[in-house]
């Protein structure tokens, strides 16, 4: 089976993929998706807060979900759901197995990564003490509460204050169980303000930040933790323990970009996002093959993630039809102080680019700075932000008159207001 594009990966950034590279004439289209449904991470997550960027209104999980799938339905692009990926190579030939076809080979002109991320464990985070049943990611906890219709737990403390933890905090205790405590390692919190706001501090639901969990003790079922506060070093200060009765620990310690399909075709890794290195068109190192959202890093706002997967399904598109135009020049982004990382991480400077969006994360909790581009000590611009969190991405935009003076790579660092 041959096709101009496939798309691995039926959540927000595959459909929106999907949905760009037909728009930008892309004849043959198939969407692979492993389960049994289209929207991804977004069939679980029937909180509201999503589509403001995207559709200008708010809508839950579910919904933004069903916005992209009624449209892709519309259109001649072919899905297919349960479907597993077993192998790719760089040359674009993609085995899969399903319940319907069996074993295909499939033949690909462009190949768009967008399988999403996958969440951190107990082991992955080494958390000390017996091994009780009544431990498990926010994530699975979403799911079973959501869509599986089983409540987890009654007394809850959760490890973690990313975004599916917060949520979580706020949607057990909407179901009437206990929220103890929502605990920190980092001094700072890893979610958006409006959830820590809306799903904490409503609820009077305690976060404490430098905390982390020193002990859990139960036999069959959890029925205790201790957590204790951790110095600058993240070495745990004796006497500061409290120990909390409680049946559930949810974590909420971190997403991983689900990237052994990128490692399989030899796709190179940034080891700050554990996602692939792209460009501005979001191609990896690999000619044809592109990723994008969660796959690529994880990010806070479904938006940027619809927004990432249709630059990159506009990029297929464009390259199938070998419409790439490349100037002579190749740019680096390189990260200075107070930024973690970027995407993308590079510049080819295509000409069908007039201006270039850049996301970035920040290592720390920021008041009144300035994000600042420069190439070598020329300054070439500035942009002033009141609050930077490592929870909350930023985004700049580098018009094209500035790429155009550029002789060499450039850093994006955390300065000081002149």
């Amino acid at each position: 089976m041959k096709y101009d594009v496939v798309v691995i990966g039926g959540g927000p950034a595959g459909l929106a993929a999907a949905k760009a590279a037909y728009e930008n004439g892309a004849q043959k289209i198939l969407i692979i998706e492993r389960d049994k449904e289209l929207g991804g991470i977004l069939q679980q997550c029937i909180h509201n807060g999503f589509g403001l960027h995207m559709f200008k209104e708010e809508l839950t999980g579910p919904e933004y979900a069903q916005r992209y799938i009624e449209s892709i339905e519309k259109l001649p692009i072919e899905i297919k759901k349960e479907t597993m990926v077993l192998n790719i190579t760089s040359e674009k030939l993609i085995s899969v197995i399903n319940p319907v076809d069996g074993y295909l080979e499939i033949e690909a002109k462009a190949i768009i990564l967008a399988m999403g991320c996958r969440e951190r464990t107990r082991g992955a985070i080494n958390i000390p003490g017996d091994r009780p049943s009544g431990i498990l990611t926010a994530g699975a906890a979403q799911r079973f509460v959501n869509m599986e219709g089983y409540m987890v737990g009654k007394k809850v403390v959760i490890l973690g204050s990313g975004d599916i933890g917060l949520i979580m905090a706020r949607r057990m205790t909407l179901e009437g169980a206990e929220v103890k405590a929502v605990v920190e390692l980092m001094p700072f919190s890893g979610g958006l303000t409006r959830n820590i706001v809306q799903c904490l501090e409503d609820f009077n639901i305690p976060l404490f930040l430098s905390h982390t969990v020193t002990n859990v003790k139960g036999k069959k079922r959890l029925e205790s933790i201790t957590i204790a506060k951790v110095d600058e070093n993240r070495r745990i200060i004796n006497g500061s323990e409290i120990t909390y009765e409680c049946d559930t620990l949810l974590l909420s310690v971190g997403l991983i970009p689900e990237n052994e399909l990128s490692r399989q075709i030899g796709v190179t890794l940034d080891r700050r996002t554990s996602g692939p290195l792209v460009n501005e068109t979001m191609e990896t190192s690999v000619p044809g093959i592109f990723a994008c959202g969660n796959v690529v890093h994880v990010h806070d706002l479904v938006d940027f993630v619809s927004a990432e997967g249709e630059r990159a399904g506009k990029n297929a598109a464009e390259f199938i039809k070998e419409e790439f135009i490349k100037k002579d020049k190749f740019i680096s982004i390189i990260n200075g102080m107070g930024i973690n990382y970027t995407v993308p991480q590079s510049l080819s400077l295509l000409e069908s680019y007039k201006n270039i969006d850049v996301f970035m994360r920040v290592s720390n909790v920021y008041k009144n700075k300035r994000i600042v581009v420069k190439c070598g000590e020329n300054e070439l611009l500035s942009f002033k932000r009141n609050h930077l969190a490592p929870g909350e991405m930023e985004k700049i935009i580098i018009p094209s008159k500035i790429l155009e003076k550029i002789d060499g790579d450039i850093t994006i660092q955390v300065m000081e207001v002149k």
